[in-house]
């Protein structure tokens, strides 16, 4: 098997030598092997390090754990080995015998110099894309030998792939189909399952037949896992994950790892569908969908150079977004219904086509798209409501479908009403088609205009269509239909969509809401003019519509979540007038508890009345700490039950992933996810740059330095003049992965601090010159004339709680001075942190993190959080 002493088979560790048992294993195959040591043990099965008596070679043997040796039986084992021994194949690790020892079934391998794929991600944590992709295609060929063979692995992992000489061997093939045909139940009753969840396809997991689509979605997995770091789905037990795999949409990786190109992103995603048919059928289709011949795993830095240039040459329906609850209508099939029973008031579709035919396989952009503002023609505009409503119900109705992915209305907001060319804002979306449109005037009815467009802005296919001014519910459900209409044709591919936002059958109070949406957004820009009347006549006017809204239909929840929203929306804006704060909280949480008695699983309510609950506390105008924990607890239980009931809540992720910080019982880790949740649910979050932010922080302080560089590195990317991208790099100069560099801290510090506002530089200045002593302290490890230098610099950037009442500079000096050794002042500057932040005693207590690994030992550390002596 492999050199070291964890040996590639399911769930191995290490342990120690175990000599009885070697002992009856050698006396039970005296004469043919003799076993030296053990390798590993897991849940499956114990490997050995033994010698082949007739052959004098080493081998490594596996010996299946009793109860699962019952389980089997020895003639379903053999029949199993034996038609795994038949593979023959340069990527699959072959077998030399197997038989029966003292009651125990085994098998004897090759003894192969290397490692496990799992030891080198254990140690790498993201491979080389070139890397990723050849042992991807060398497993793949492996299985597509094995397939064609009628044998199916169905436990494909980074544990079952050896490394050796630069290639890869697919080991333990044979063990899962004889499990599989066991007695299911006695397995069970033993503790054992067949598969690791964490690569486990949806039909394997829920115990259907398992055939080559599945060893295709493992593989998928681990492709995912050696571009990412991790596991496309994560958990806290194997049913958690199990059932993510058959809910979730898989993460992107492109948002960790930007560099992986789209197009292999996109080979993952179809992989991982949940719908063995929908994923490719064979190792061959898997190959050509990576964009590689079957067979050729070689030349693979040509074959990355070339990728970006490169269109798929097969087209598979994307991943499909788990089910959102339904509300007036149950399926799309009624919304269809709807328009039929309404023709009489609609004038025909009138399609027409532009330059361009229907396309073949599209390339990567061509499954994102971007709903633009539809345009108010009429000549008093009149109908931009009606405009706004009709845009954003129509991206809200096109992101419920699984054949691409529509960006976010906060995306696509910043263009609204803007000149900006249809080219550059296709590429500031990433986007591959673009969906345009008019409304106007006609006669008594509204003409509604739609187009897609490519990215370079030319025009594909259009449609118009007309409806009754008072019918404005009917022309909003037409649109959605027309338009899928035209992306349909264009794709060629299924598409259905649904609306489960609508909830009112009142044209009237659909109306009036827009018309409430439209105001607020008036108000916002009133604001950022510096108009503070006009911010308030138009936030009072929004008010009034959205509870004329309620009172036209008293059953529809949004009117009172778009109140609830915008009194929120009122506080945040109330700067630090703690009077004001609570005013405009109260309001909103009655009005979010209004629209929450009207539909308890409204997620979009629940998000606003976590975000009321939590605001308060962020502005530290809770001093009582009981009241305070029960805020923070209720705020918590809002927030999570939105993302439960709506998977694409970024805005609650959002917040969520500012909150963990507050609960000591959580980890960087439950920030991390909450924060990549968000960022995957909508890439352009008004707070993305605060996101990327928290996600940098998160695996700065797990130690995750690699990934820390990469969120670090897009926040610079995508907000270059914001003080957190500046801040990160020079926080990645204080960890052990970049040279401590004390000039170039210097010189980011002052950017940094060019950044923020003048009033904002007093408290600036220190925080970054703390970081800088942080580095130079680092610096002085290995030229020690420097520690005077970081004792001084951090010394003068201790600051005071008059211009750091959260003492965070207090905190950031202790890992200073724990730098350099001087752990008198580093617990005196913890101890004061630690009297401003009690709560965060436990977290230290649990976890010093890396900052003070080196303090645990010493009993004034312990004292200080809390630990006893």
């Amino acid at each position: 098997m492999v050199v070291a002493d964890c040996a590639a088979c399911p769930d191995i560790v290490c342990v120690s030598d175990e000599p009885d048992i070697l002992g009856k294993l050698n006396a039970a195959l005296a004469g043919r092997y003799e076993l030296t040591r053990e390798l590993g043990r897991g849940g499956m099965a114990t490997v050995y390090l033994a010698t082949d008596v007739k052959h004098d070679r080493e081998v490594a043997i596996k010996v299946l754990l009793p109860e699962l040796s019952a389980t089997i039986g020895g003639d379903r084992f053999e029949r199993e080995i034996r038609l795994a021994a038949k593979l023959q194949h340069p990527h699959i690790l072959g077998m030399f015998d197997s038989g029966a020892a003292d009651g125990l079934l085994y098998y004897v391998m090759p003894f192969v110099k290397g490692e496990s794929l799992r030891d080198r991600i254990d140690r790498e944590g993201m491979l080389p894309i070139e890397d990723a992709l050849q042992i991807t295609l060398e497993v793949n060929d492996a299985l597509g030998h094995a397939h064609s063979q009628g044998v199916v692995h169905r436990d494909i992992k980074p544990e079952n792939i050896l490394l050796s000489n630069g290639h890869a061997l697919l080991a333990d093939f044979g063990i899962a189909r004889a499990i599989q045909e066991g007695n299911s139940q006695k397995l069970t009753q033993t503790g054992m399952s067949l598969g690791t969840a964490h690569y486990m396809a949806p039909e394997q997991a829920s115990g259907e037949v398992a055939g080559p689509a599945a060893d295709l979605y493992s593989l998928g997995c681990v492709l995912y896992e050696m571009l990412s770091g991790e596991p496309p789905f994560q958990g806290k037990n194997a049913m958690q994950i199990m059932a993510r795999h058959a809910m979730e949409q898989v993460p992107s990786i492109r948002i960790v790892r930007a560099v992986v190109p789209e197009d292999i992103e996109q080979a993952i995603f179809v992989t991982l569908n949940k719908t063995p048919a929908d994923r490719p059928q064979n190792a061959e289709q898997f190959a050509q969908l990576l964009g590689v011949p079957m067979g050729n795993t070689t030349s693979m830095r040509a074959f990355t150079a070339t990728m970006a240039r490169r269109t798929p040459t097969m087209s598979y329906a994307a991943i499909p977004q788990p089910p959102a609850p339904t509300a007036w209508y149950k399926r799309p099939a009624i919304l269809v219904a709807a328009l039929l029973v309404m023709g009489a008031g609609f004038g025909a579709w009138r399609f027409t086509s532009g330059g361009r035919g229907p396309i073949g396989a599209p390339g990567p952009e061509a499954r994102r798209l971007a709903v633009l503002y539809f345009k108010d023609l009429s000549k008093d505009s009149s109908l931009g409501p009606v405009a706004d409503g009709l845009t954003e119900g129509l991206t809200h109705s096109l992101s419920t479908a699984s054949s691409f992915t529509v960006i976010s209305q906060s995306g696509v907001e910043k263009f609204r009403g803007t000149d900006v060319a249809p080219d550059s804002i296709a590429r500031a979306l990433r986007v591959g088609y673009l969906v345009r449109g008019e409304v106007e005037h006609d006669g008594d009815k509204i003409s509604v205009s739609v187009r897609l467009d490519d990215a370079s802005g030319v025009n594909l296919k259009r449609a118009s269509f007309l409806g009754p001014q008072g019918k404005l519910l009917a022309l909003r459900d037409s649109l959605v239909i027309v338009a899928s209409d035209l992306i349909r044709q264009q794709l060629g591919a299924e598409l259905q969509v649904k609306d489960d936002r609508a909830g009112t059958g009142s044209s009237d109070a659909w109306l009036l809401l827009q018309r409430g949406i439209q105001a607020q957004k008036a108000g916002d820009a009133r604001n950022a003019a510096g108009d503070a009347a006009g911010l308030e006549q138009q936030f009072h006017a929004a008010d009034s519509l959205f509870a004329a809204a309620e009172q036209v239909d008293p059953k529809w929840s949004e009117p009172a979540t778009r109140a609830a929203i915008l009194a929120y929306r009122r506080a945040r804006l109330a700067g630090g007038d703690a009077v004001a704060i609570r005013k405009w909280v109260d309001i909103g949480m009655a009005h979010a508890n209004r629209a929450l008695g009207i539909d308890p699983n409204a997620a979009d309510a629940l998000e606003v009345r976590g975000n009321l609950r939590y605001f308060p506390l962020v502005q530290s105008l809770e001093t009582d700490d009981a009241r305070r924990k029960e805020a923070l607890t209720l705020a918590r239980a809002d927030l999570e039950k939105a993302t439960t009931i709506n998977s694409r809540q970024a805005g609650a992720y959002a917040t969520l992933s500012h909150l963990y910080y507050q609960i000591p019982s959580l980890t960087p880790s439950d920030v991390y996810i909450a924060a990549q949740r968000a960022l995957e649910a909508d890439e352009f979050l008004a707070s993305a740059n605060l996101i990327l932010s928290r996600l940098f922080f998160a695996s700065y302080d797990l130690g995750q330095f690699d990934k820390a560089q990469q969120w670090c590195e897009q926040a610079r990317t995508r907000f270059p003049r914001d003080v957190r991208a500046v801040r990160c790099q020079l926080y990645m100069l204080t960890t052990k992965t970049a040279t401590p560099n004390p000039a170039e801290a210097w010189r980011l510090a002052d950017s940094a601090v060019a950044l923020v506002p003048p009033g904002a530089r007093t408290l600036e200045r220190p925080v970054e010159d703390m970081l800088v002593a942080a580095v130079i302290a680092r610096a002085s490890q290995q030229q020690p004339n420097l520690a005077d230098s970081a004792r001084r610099v951090a010394k003068r950037s201790e600051g005071t709680p008059e211009i750091d009442p959260t003492r965070d500079l207090a905190l950031r000096g202790a890992f200073v001075y724990t730098l350099l050794g001087d752990k008198d002042d580093a617990i005196r500057l913890l101890k004061q942190y630690l009297a401003v932040n009690p709560g965060k005693a436990e977290g230290l207590r649990d976890d010093a993190g890396w900052w003070f690994r080196s303090l645990e030992g010493d009993p004034r550390f312990r004292q200080a959080v809390g630990s006893k002596q």
